[in-house]
């Protein structure tokens, strides 16, 4: 049967618009063009400048021959730079390649063949991690360097492609590219390929416009706000944010290095309202010297991911006048796509109530469709009894469209009509979702499966333990046990018996670590703990 609401009524330029999150910033140019959008040390830009200069370096790519389809590599810190890339690489149809600046030469060159990068921006303290890049790659893209005016080491000046001599080459008056079709690809992000070589991720302009404007509902951003750039841009585009604060018409607090000390300063010198990172800036902020620290007049709002805060975190955030929202999602997800959403009846809590309710990653984002813990087996909803375990699955707009050349994998994560996230978790009956593990990091001993993060939380109580990441270990009779890596808090002392008795107060014995490892734990540059290296110890 024919719709009669759709006879005679088609698509066309005046009722239909590809969705892209470009639009935010020619918006907030038009009407707050004097606003403040960026600071960074003594720089600071204004919407109009903001719009123009990544005008310019859409205009400068462009005369170069960039555009629909090819791949801008960008190797840069929290600067802006980084944010006017955000725009100015997709205002000329192009892709924009974020690189982990973590990352080793190897690895950089296999993106940048991978991602057959046309153009690689890259920031002149790496200088000597890009060329050792390039000449293991077998690309031979345009180099632009950027001289960050905050960078103490001397800049690079004799190069023919430095930044901002690129992008006084372009107009200010230069007409984007908007996108033909919002299915357009406008990011690829590469996962960490911690078994073998890392995948490209690739999201589109619709998603990238639904993610930023759910940013800021999720996150109750209201107009002009203030962020503090403590999470790095080149993850998941810095979870979208820099396109949200444009939707918003805020003002980005660049930070090149994430210290204790540049982190409270900016805090209290431009009232910043809202910041995101992994768990260890919430350790920088709250171990901070005392003469670093300075007594905040407003709340701030931070946005966690990765491990839960314990409590005693919690309540020292609390204290410093911070409000922690658990947030979870993917690469494939544009970063976060699931919120811990908080009812004001929990505040009256217990802190120890209220610590075990912020644990759990939450309900879904606006923007995402649908959000379920399946059986993979059999692809039906696990129990809401928040014990029976199955895997955490998404479906909507805000996932990607899928691995770079990589079809198999596509077609794997993608099975049934669902993005397997390869998270196990379980969901509780006021539909609260709470992971347990990533699939290939749950225990299996004697038949039981075993929660890493379970017996993590416990180590976490501990007065002394400051961070803790539990791995399996080979075991003659029972296959697996639980394995408990501690980094010590400074000034601390525990020993291995102490710590295994603190267990077998709260755990079963089975769950309970057959060996402590005292030692650094090491960590992505987003803070996230990498247990691959963890396992080379046990």
């Amino acid at each position: 049967m024919t719709n009669p609401y759709n006879t005679d009524l088609d698509k066309n330029p005046a009722n239909f618009q590809p969705l892209t999150p470009i639009t935010f910033l020619e918006r907030a140019a038009s009407v707050f063009p004097k606003h403040i959008a960026i600071v960074h040390g003594q720089l600071k830009y204004n919407y109009g400048e903001f719009y123009d200069r990544s005008r310019q370096l859409a205009s400068a790519l462009n005369k170069n021959n960039i555009g629909s389809g090819d791949t801008v590599s960008v190797l840069l810190t929290n600067t802006p730079s980084m944010l006017e890339c955000h725009y100015g690489i997709p205002m000329t149809g192009a892709v924009i390649h974020s690189i982990n600046t973590r990352l080793d030469a190897k690895t950089i060159a296999f993106q940048l063949d991978h991602a057959d990068a046309k153009v690689f921006i890259f920031d002149s303290e790496f200088k000597v991690l890009a060329e050792k890049a390039l000449e293991l790659s077998k690309k031979n893209p345009i180099i632009i360097i950027y001289n960050d005016p905050e960078y103490e080491h001397t800049a690079i000046t004799n190069d023919t492609h430095d930044y901002e001599k690129f992008l006084n080459a372009g107009s200010t008056n230069f007409e984007w590219f908007k996108p033909s079709d919002e299915w357009d690809a406008i990011s690829i992000n590469y996962t960490s390929g911690t078994t073998g070589n890392p995948k490209g991720v690739v999201s589109h302009h619709r998603g990238a416009y639904l993610l930023a404007q759910g940013n800021a509902l999720t996150t109750s951003m209201q107009k002009h706000s203030n962020y503090l750039w403590t999470l790095p841009m080149f993850h998941c585009n810095g979870w979208c944010f820099p396109w949200t604060m444009s939707a918003i018409v805020g003002t980005h607090i660049c930070l090149r290095d994430v210290k204790s000390g540049p982190i409270w300063k900016a805090l209290y010198d431009h009232k910043v309202t809202h910041l995101c990172g992994a768990p260890i800036v919430m350790s920088l902020i709250i171990n901070a010297p005392d003469n670093e620290k300075y007594d905040l007049k407003h709340k701030v709002q931070f946005f966690t991911a990765a491990a839960p805060p314990p409590a005693k975190v919690l309540e020292a955030m609390q204290k410093e006048k911070f409000d922690v929202t658990h947030l979870y999602g993917l690469t494939e997800t544009y970063g976060p796509a699931v919120v811990n959403d908080w009812h004001k009846e929990w505040d009256n809590l217990s802190l120890e109530e209220q610590a075990i309710l912020k644990s759990r990653q939450g309900v879904r984002y606006l923007p995402l469709e649908d959000l379920k813990v399946l059986d993979p087996d059999n692809m039906e909803p696990v129990p809401h009894d928040g014990k029976t375990i199955g895997e955490v699955m998404f479906r909507g707009n805000v996932v990607m469209k899928g691995y770079f050349k990589n079809k198999k994998a596509t077609q794997a994560a993608f099975e049934g009509g669902w993005f397997h996230s390869g998270d196990l978790g379980v969901t509780y009956p006021d539909g609260y979702i709470q992971l347990k593990d990533r699939s290939k990091d749950i225990i299996i001993s004697g038949g039981e499966n075993i929660s890493s993060i379970e017996i993590e939380e416990t180590l976490y109580t501990h007065p002394s333990v400051n961070v803790a990441a539990v791995v399996a270990m080979n075991h003659e009779k029972w296959g697996e046990t639980p394995c408990a890596f501690i980094e010590l808090k400074p000034g601390k002392k525990a020993s291995e018996d102490e710590i295994i008795k603190w267990c077998k107060n709260s755990l079963a014995s089975y769950k309970v670590p057959n060996k402590i490892v005292f030692k650094t734990i090491p960590r992505t540059s987003t803070g996230k703990i990498q247990k691959y290296i963890l396992r080379n110890f046990v």
